[in-house]
């Protein structure tokens, strides 16, 4: 007896509709995720110099950063001269 891939998922789709608010928030996570990847492509860059560079709040940055560093796509590089502000880059 051969099993159909993928039915259980299709049946779960056809009765779950996922919320506006939920697909708002996931376009705006990954508008900021392409923005903050591009930025890093240039150089490493502390929470600080992205808000200035992105126009947003730190808090915001902080929150989409510290996703992409909890799934692989960033991580901690230097400290500052000073030992205030970690620089993020790009995992290779």
């Amino acid at each position: 007896m051969e099993t159909e891939k993928g039915k259980t998922f299709r049946y779960l789709r056809e009765k779950r509709e996922v919320s506006q608010d939920a697909k708002d928030r996931l376009r705006e996570f990954n508008r900021a995720k392409k923005e903050i990847l591009g930025a890093l492509k240039e150089k490493d860059m502390t929470v600080n110099e992205l808000g200035k560079k992105l126009d947003r709040p730190g808090h915001e940055i902080m929150f989409y950063l510290m996703t992409l560093v909890k799934y692989g796509s960033v991580e901690a590089g230097d400290i500052d001269d000073m030992d205030e502000y970690f620089s993020y880059k790009l995992k290779k």
